[in-house]
């Protein structure tokens, strides 16, 4: 007898051209014109394109020279990640006010499990909602959202109704979708792959669902019995959270800029003093302590010192933050200061194995 499918309610956010999006909000003169991001050379490769440039046929991965032949008014600017890791820890802070099982896919989509979550809202469309809206206010760009029964459906979902959409499929609608579904927007079916199943004849999921088990695994191999599974509403990954810590860190922003290595030290050993509790309330230690300082004029410094030996304590962590504030003489007045503690001594989390079990449609969602 087969176990029934866990009762998830999982939500795929997706940033509507992030990088691009990115650019034409930091640049007002580039907001509602064609946008790549990439080179523009010869051998330049787009790597995001705005909406806007998306209406000419310009794509990621798409030559430069072609995106121009079909865009001539296309402008290219340089990618800056830096930017962009900002910009996505942003939006990663919003996801774990709502849910510790975020599971991101790349700096601009991540899936996250609300079945049980920290506002204690039983509607996921509810809470997707709320996390585009709240991503619009803080970065000021838009997201969409797909929310299902597991990361498949949900993922499939995000593209619906992009940009600045999303689409629930509830469980009693996930059969009735799936068949509709043209198996070009299966997500793991590649273009090789979707004119082979054109060749066979299957061109909807309910021709996909029509095949046989045995046929999906001759023409497909292993990825047959992934085929099988999933146009039955049946995808048994779970969000994986890979929160096994990296590093802890601390800091703050002044009201008032800071001039003196002296004025500096109170302030640091209150974030010391967070570290330490944070350290404990992880159970963690580490060796490595790095001083971040920002200046006035909003350049960054790192310094940083790894230990022979894992430290947790307020007091120990301010000695080798005195050396590092000591090191060289201020740049210019300070704004932010803050103190991370890396190279942890954490071990990483096992993630369970996958297991088959049928598909169970009936919760409220």
């Amino acid at each position: 007898m087969k176990e029934e499918l866990p009762k998830r309610k999982i939500i795929h956010v997706d940033m509507d051209a992030f990088y691009a999006s990115v650019e034409q909000l930091d640049n007002p003169e580039l907001r509602g014109k064609p946008v790549a991001v990439g080179g523009s050379s010869k051998r330049g490769v787009v790597s995001a394109a705005s909406y806007e440039a998306r209406k000419f046929g310009v794509r990621s991965a798409m030559s430069s020279v072609i995106a121009l032949q079909n865009c001539p008014d296309l402008i290219f600017v340089n990618s800056n990640f830096k930017r962009y890791h900002e910009v996505s820890d942003q939006i990663r802070k919003i996801f774990y006010e709502y849910t510790d099982l975020v599971e991101p896919l790349s700096l601009d989509e991540a899936y996250l499990d609300v079945t049980e979550n920290k506002k204690g809202n039983p509607s996921a469309s509810l809470i997707a909602e709320e996390i585009r809206n709240k991503i619009k206010e803080k970065t000021g760009l838009n997201a969409s959202a797909g929310i299902s029964i597991n990361k498949f459906i949900a993922k499939v979902a995000s593209d619906i109704n992009k940009p600045n959409g999303q689409k629930t499929v509830p469980p009693d609608e996930v059969i009735d979708f799936l068949e509709k579904l043209d198996i070009k927007k299966f997500y793991g079916v590649g273009k090789v792959t979707v004119q082979k199943m054109y060749r066979l004849g299957i061109f909807t999921g309910l021709d996909l669902k029509q095949k046989p088990k045995d046929f999906l695994d001759e023409h497909f191999g292993k990825s047959g019995r992934y085929y099988y599974h999933v146009v039955r509403g049946e995808h048994f990954s779970e969000v994986k959270s890979s929160r096994t810590r990296k590093s802890l860190a601390a800091e703050r922003t002044f009201n008032e800029n800071i001039t003196s290595e002296i004025f500096m030290l109170k302030k640091l050993e209150d974030i010391a003093k967070e570290v330490e509790k944070r350290l404990k309330k992880s159970k963690v230690a580490g060796k490595t302590v790095t001083l971040k300082i920002k200046y006035s004029d909003f350049t960054l410094q790192t310094r940083s010192k790894t230990l022979p030996y894992f430290i947790s304590g307020k007091d120990v962590i301010m000695e080798t933050v005195k050396e590092l504030l000591f090191q060289a003489s201020m740049k210019n007045s300070v704004r932010l200061l803050g103190i991370s503690l890396s190279n942890l001594n954490n071990e990483k989390g096992k993630v369970p194995k996958e297991k088959v079990v049928a598909v169970q449609l009936k919760f409220d969602f």
